[in-house]
């Protein structure tokens, strides 16, 4: 692989995740790789990415609908197109690749090095391409996706199906438990998560069911550093608030007996990974309705529930939190695909 390797992505920790996952495997593989993030200014790629060389950059989103915000935006874009120019001046072309997550942030990254001649990859995790992937595939050289669903977004000619880059924990049989569990293990583990950004929908509906729950289960929620404050003094000794949880989600992922989950592909690319079925309620906004689809391979392969927030209510999740319980695990992955991605890029 090259000498220097630049990534970008980022506004959702969808994106950022798949990038810190590589990163570490190409540190591992590569230790002579001169690896650098760029990001927005205020992202969630602006902490997660903090320590691999990270440099932020102006950025807007492409809206499809007319707003004022727009012009506003394309100002914003402009400057960042700029700022990636100069990011990436120092870099020699001939030593240098780009390797893309996906996010509006990336745009300005992208078309800054393809007008400096530097290769571009783009790693697609959903099952249905996001307009900023979308923009990306027509300067990148290569497409790397994760599901097969999404390979008619692409280009034919240069995308290859290989998978998600898991991080290394998912196929390891060690489980670390999680601190707060310790001493509460008699109690089977309910998991909830609305993504690194919290999910208001969710947060609400297991606060009514707290009375229901408590007594039968030990819960960890993971709310969101918006609603983390006001959540968290509800605590009790068996339900428990994050506002981020980086480095136990997997322990929290494999020792849960219910895990209750908004479908970014990064969380169910991992249930998949481990083989667990669980109950999903797809982001209703979600570009293109991505999160249903992805949440729809999870029933497909696991028989895990999939809930629409239209028909979220208390009755409904008591019902998917029993049936969930009742379902087997399926045979866990033992192949990670994220060497195979990383020799696609090293083939440029």
């Amino acid at each position: 692989m090259r000498k220097n390797i630049i990534f970008c992505g980022g506004g959702s920790g969808g994106h950022v995740l798949p990038a810190i996952t590589l990163i570490k495997r190409i540190k591992e593989i590569q230790r002579d790789a001169q690896v650098s993030c760029i990001g927005g200014h205020f992202g969630i790629e602006a902490s997660l990415l903090k320590d691999y060389n990270y440099k932020s950059i102006s950025t807007g989103k492409l809206r499809r609908y007319l707003s004022f915000q727009n012009i506003i935006d394309l100002f914003k874009v402009s400057l960042g197109i700029a700022q990636a120019y100069f990011e990436l001046f120092s870099y020699k072309s001939s030593e240098t690749i780009i390797i893309s997550t996906g996010g509006f942030v990336t745009i300005p990254v992208v078309i800054a090095g393809w007008l400096q001649g530097k290769p571009i990859v783009l790693h697609e995790q959903t099952t249905r391409a996001g307009l900023a992937n979308r923009i990306t595939s027509l300067f990148a050289k290569k497409c790397l996706l994760t599901f097969k669903e999404s390979l008619e977004f692409f280009p034919k000619e240069k995308s290859i199906h290989l998978g998600y880059p898991l991080r290394k924990e998912i196929l390891e049989n060690v489980t670390n438990q999680i601190a707060a569990y310790k001493g509460y293990e008699h109690l089977p583990l309910l998991f909830l998560t609305g993504g690194g950004n919290g999910s208001k929908l969710l947060n609400d509906s297991l606060e009514q069911l707290i009375p229901h729950l408590e007594k039968e289960f030990f819960i960890v929620h993971q709310c969101g550093k918006p609603f983390y404050e006001e959540i968290k003094k509800q605590e009790t000794e068996t339900y428990r608030v994050y506002d981020f949880i980086n480095s136990d989600m997997i322990a929290l992922l494999k020792s849960s007996q219910v895990t209750i989950s908004r479908a970014g592909a990064g969380t169910v690319c991992e249930l998949l990974a481990l083989g667990k079925p669980s109950i999903l309620i797809p982001l209703k906004i979600a570009q293109k309705n991505e999160q249903y689809h992805n949440a729809v391979v999870a029933r497909n392969q696991l028989g895990s529930v999939v809930i629409e927030e239209d028909e979220l209510d208390n009755q409904v999740l008591l019902a998917a939190i029993k049936k969930v319980q009742g379902l087997p695990r399926h045979k866990p992955y033992s192949v990670n695909p994220v060497d195979k991605i990383l020799e696609e890029i090293s083939k440029i």
